[in-house]
Parts: structure tokens; C-alpha cells; sequence
């Protein structure tokens, strides 16, 4: 198994290893001319999809945007992320349909060995990220790996969501918590 199918897997994978380092440099690339441009420059299009080649064309991402790999993005129909967004895409991060994702939101996949001697490595293991159809992200939301938030969601402003949130709930606090059902 390569450590690029490792990163994928959730297993403990090496970071400095050559193809994951080629698909880091890439998307950083990519990611770095975004910075300047808006969603109506002739070559947004054309970059947004060869970093994220799945992107449907009814969803955006306002740059300045940043993420690791690109090709670790799931994003379902009329998708909007808000400007300023990081998406730390090692393990894969999966957004639903109709969803709203607020400015300068963090959405963290990667997570490195409780032991500081095993942390010295360039080891990190990698959990997914999935937010359901129609939830909506407010400013500055962090995502930590290994959450799902569920469909029809709404997460407050600043929360920091370390646990996964049940459907149809909104949510908020450090760390985020079910404040009330939305049915």
C-alpha cells in the first residue's frame, strides 16, 4: 500500500513521502493562484476544477481558498464556500447538497500521534470530514477530524465542533453543543 493509500485509508501514513509531497506542491500551487482572483476571473473555472476535479459546476469557492490535496473534496450540488475557507484534505472531506459554508472556516482531517516521540516522525494519521445535505456553517467554524455533521444542520459562528452533530440540530459553543432541535 502506497502512503497516498495509506493518507486515504485513516492509517498512520508518512507525510514527507514523494507522491504525497507531489499532490501537496500541486494543489499549494494551485491554491496560491487563487489567491488573488475572484469568482468571475476568466481562469477561476478552469483551477478550481483541476484542484478539486469533482467539483460539480453548480457549487463554488470563494478564494482566497487553501487545502492540501484538492482531490481529497467532495462537494455535492450548489455548494458555496465562503471566502477564506482551509479545507485540510488529507483524509477525504465530504459536503452534501445545498450547503452554505460560511467565511474563514477550517475543516481538519489530519491528526498527528498522542506520543512526542512518535510525533518527531512525519507521521500523521488521516479521519474524514462529512457535513450533510442543506447545513450551514457559520463564520470562522473549525471542524476537527473524524466528525459527521448531520443533514439540515445549522453550526453557530466560532463553534468548534470536536463531536459528531445529529440531524436537523443547531450547534454551538467551544466545543460545540446541541443548543435545540431545528424539526
Amino acid at each position: 500500500m502506497t502512503e497516498l493509500q495509506k493518507m486515504r485509508s485513516e492509517r498512520l501514513y508518512r507525510f514527507d513521502d514523494k507522491e504525497v509531497e507531489q499532490s501537496f506542491v500541486h494543489a499549494k500551487r494551485l491554491c496560491a493562484r487563487l489567491q488573488t482572483m475572484t469568482l468571475y476571473d476568466a481562469d477561476y473555472r478552469a483551477i478550481i476544477e483541476d484542484l478539486i476535479p469533482s467539483i460539480p459546476t453548480t457549487s463554488s469557492i470563494s478564494p482566497p481558498f487553501m487545502c492540501d490535496h484538492g482531490h481529497g473534496i467532495r462537494l455535492g450540488e450548489h455548494v458555496f464556500v465562503n471566502a477564506g475557507c482551509t479545507m485540510l484534505d488529507s483524509g477525504f472531506i465530504s459536503i452534501g447538497n445545498n450547503v452554505k459554508i460560511g467565511p474563514n472556516c477550517r475543516l481538519l482531517t489530519p491528526t498527528h500521534p498522542m506520543d512526542y516521540v512518535e510525533r518527531r516522525e512525519p507521521k500523521e494519521t488521516a479521519l474524514p470530514v462529512t457535513i450533510g445535505d442543506d447545513c450551514w456553517l457559520g463564520a470562522g467554524v473549525i471542524v476537527c477530524p473524524g466528525v459527521t455533521i448531520g443533514p439540515r444542520c445549522i453550526i453557530a459562528a466560532g463553534a468548534v465542533v470536536t463531536r459528531d452533530i445529529p440531524a436537523d440540530t443547531l450547534a454551538a459553543g467551544i466545543p460545540a453543543t446541541v443548543k435545540r432541535n431545528l424539526q
